[in-house]
């Protein structure tokens, strides 16, 4: 077995340009995939916000349902059973059982909505700042090594 094989040398000479670029570039992917992740999650976490606002709006909308259903069955278990007074008092009160049903959905969606709405005005997303942030290092490294670049050149002899 080669000893160079059981002891690499870090950056010399005789590994080369491309090895030393390759290296650059591999780090410099890593940092944009993990930018890209982090938009991602960020992505995710918007839309999952949107779903909590349609999942809210659709509990609405089941609410009112029910609170029509109620209703009408009152209404006409008063309208067909006139001459009853146990279907008419069974109508009676499904009346205003359908309309405290569709006051309280509501309520529970305005609840919900502000609830939502708050937390959407705390989050923030962080993934353009953090690509600025980004860029900005990269550009400050490719000053750093410009500037060593240019004071490691080997002076000609006088």
């Amino acid at each position: 077995m080669h000893l160079s094989l059981l002891h690499p040398q870090p950056y010399t000479s005789a590994m080369g340009i491309r090895e030393i670029l390759k290296n650059r570039a591999r780090k410099k992917l890593k940092e944009r995939l993990k930018v890209q992740e982090r938009l991602n999650l960020e992505i995710r976490d918007s839309l999952a916000m949107e779903r909590t606002k349609m999942a809210n709006e659709r509990t609405l909308l089941a609410y009112g349902r029910t609170a029509t259903a109620m209703v009408l069955a009152g209404l006409t278990f008063i309208k067909v059973f006139n001459n009853d007074p146990f279907y008419t008092g069974v109508g009676l009160v499904f009346v205003p059982i359908g309309l405290a049903i569709a006051c309280f959905g509501y309520y529970r969606f305005s609840k919900k909505k502000k609830q939502v709405s708050g937390y959407t005005q705390i989050y923030a997303p962080t993934s353009p700042v953090l690509a600025e942030a980004v860029a900005q290092d990269e550009d400050n490294e490719k000053s750093i090594d410009t500037s060593t670049d240019t004071s490691t050149r080997t002076k000609p002899p006088k």
